[in-house]
């Protein structure tokens, strides 16, 4: 599909008269609003971070405004020109605005903390309450306005960001089709690898993965239900973090499932990381997972951030990452030998073992907690689509645009589910909560501080027809079926395509994965900023 025909000549209409074309350009407008809004400054924004940022504003250098506007020429250039990231769904029409107002604050000697006047971008599937839609990537949510924000982005406003506009992401978190391509939405179209363009980003916060990654923002949120967050940041050469389940709340997010979902930071540095995960947190009625970490949370993360940590930790290394692709082991192989230089033990384990004796068992919590979830969201939802059953029937009744490449297989799946009460969903969740005890004793008896391997292996080729491809190891699955928190933190380069190690530990150990993460970030120093390579040279 020539996504730009799309948005120029679409005239489908919705069962309630809003034109599709129409509305899936309406980011495009918005960014060219806010552009014409904007005196282009002299910005050097590549691999700055919110401390210099901080610095520079609090010393009359820098404005958020200035800030701001710079990030929107950068955006127009790289995101919509030049390489065509296509990383952005919407930008926000009143992102000056807002950053004028916290320079007025600023100027009061009103300082909100850390991320005053830092702008962010938010995935699609967060719920903005302003002029932005909150879609999935999906053109059957168009009209979708949401009343208020999502928990999550309330506590970030509060802390002083400047909400940029949302990011592209595969269509419904990557929850449509076993044969998807990662970055793909159909009111997003394709979003690229930012290192080789013919590359996807990973999903699903393909996005949010790609513009951090390029600069288009100072740091970026994305979500995961099973490695959404992690993968894309480790082949964006990121920092992401999955955090443990219900220390940031899920409210006003578009869910997959209440046992596995949550937002997370992404980041290029972990300090950064470390500050946007503390301007997260909090508790919320709504979510009462988010109660479990009354006392465990902390208002500031970056006291654990001490160059040393390694020193006297025992990581546990999935064994089975150190077979296959040699150039890929090679660089694991690296990694272990920076940490035991830091003073770490290495310690061989096989979690991915007693992973596979769960079988179907997540796959089947994931279908069932999904029509749950998103049958409550839909009908309270502004959009013309109210219930799961809708969306299919949208779906196939446009099915030349909302699936030119790929089906709806794991919607149809989902629907044909019962209810939370059926034996094959209690039975199911049943092995996946065990397999916490399994984590937790197989760490206890190897006497572990954390576990770690590959996040997973370098970014697919876009590849619309077929579909993603198994581009290696991966540690995302063991930690979000735990709800475990999940750290990644860029490896090095393989044929020029980042690739991240994981570190992962028991429920709240935040603390500790963010200073293992630092002390290797800062012995490795691995991260490089992408280049725009057009194909794999």
């Amino acid at each position: 599909m020539d996504r730009r025909k799309f948005l120029r000549n679409g005239s489908l209409t919705t069962m309630g008269g809003i034109g599709l074309g129409l509305v899936a350009g309406s980011w495009r407008d918005n960014g060219q609003e806010a552009t014409r809004m904007a005196e282009a400054p002299a910005l050097d924004l590549e691999e700055t971070t919110i401390e210099e940022l901080q610095k520079k504003m609090q010393s009359g250098e820098l404005t958020s405004v200035k800030i701001t506007q710079a990030y929107l020429v950068r955006i127009q250039r790289i995101d919509r020109k030049g390489p065509e990231l296509n990383a952005i769904i919407e930008l926000n029409p009143d992102a000056l605005q807002i950053a004028a107002s916290l320079d007025a604050e600023r100027k009061e000697g009103k300082l909100r903390g850390p991320l005053h006047g830092i702008p962010i971008l938010v995935k699609d599937n967060i719920n903005s309450g302003d002029k932005m839609l909150t879609t999935a990537g999906s053109l059957a949510l168009l009209g979708n306005y949401a009343k208020e924000d999502a928990f999550v982005l309330k506590q970030l406003r509060k802390a002083g960001v400047v909400l940029l506009g949302k990011t592209n992401l595969s269509e419904w978190a990557n929850f449509r089709s076993s044969h998807s391509c990662s970055g793909w939405s159909s009111r997003g179209g394709q979003t690229k690898s930012p290192y080789i363009l013919d590359r996807n980003p990973s999903g699903s916060s393909a996005g949010s993965g790609s513009a951090a990654s390029a600069n288009l923002c100072t740091v970026s949120v994305g979500t995961e239900t099973d490695g959404s967050v992690v993968s894309p940041a480790a082949v964006n050469g990121l920092v992401g973090i999955k955090p443990t389940v219900g220390l940031w709340s899920r409210t006003g997010i578009i869910p997959i499932s209440a046992t596995q979902d949550t937002a997370g930071p992404m980041t290029r540095t972990v300090s950064d990381a470390a500050i946007l995960l503390a301007a997260g947190v909090g508790l919320d009625e709504s979510d009462p997972v988010t109660k479990n970490s009354e006392g465990k949370s902390h208002t500031d993360y970056r006291s654990f951030l001490v160059k040393g940590s390694l020193k006297g930790k025992r990581i546990g290394i999935e064994k089975s990452h150190l077979e296959g692709n040699p150039d890929m082991v090679a660089l694991l192989r690296e990694a272990m030998t920076t940490m035991e230089a830091q003073g770490a033990t290495m310690v061989m384990v096989d979690v991915m073992g007693p992973l596979k004796l769960l079988g179907t068992a997540e796959y089947q919590v994931l279908l069932y907690e999904f029509k749950d979830g998103l049958n409550r969201y839909l009908g309270s939802a502004s959009g013309e689509v109210k219930s799961l059953k809708e969306l299919i029937a949208f779906d196939l009744q446009y099915h030349q645009k909302m699936m030119p490449f790929f089906k709806q297989e794991i919607l149809v799946e989902s629907e044909a589910k019962g209810g939370l009460e059926s034996k094959e969903y209690i039975d199911s969740l049943e092995k996946t909560l065990g397999f916490r005890k399994t984590v937790l004793d197989l760490m206890a008896a190897n006497n572990l501080d954390a576990l770690g391997g590959f996040t997973n292996g370098p970014a697919c080729c876009i590849d619309l027809v077929n579909g993603d491809y198994d581009n290696g190891p991966s540690l995302s699955t063991p930690a979000a079926i735990t709800g475990f928190p999940h750290i990644t933190v860029p490896m090095g380069l393989w044929h020029g395509l980042p690739m991240g190690i994981s570190f992962y530990a028991g429920p709240y150990t935040e603390p500790l994965l963010l200073s293992l993460a630092y002390a290797y970030e800062q012995a490795s120093l691995k991260r490089q900023k992408p280049v725009f390579e057009k194909e794999l040279l």
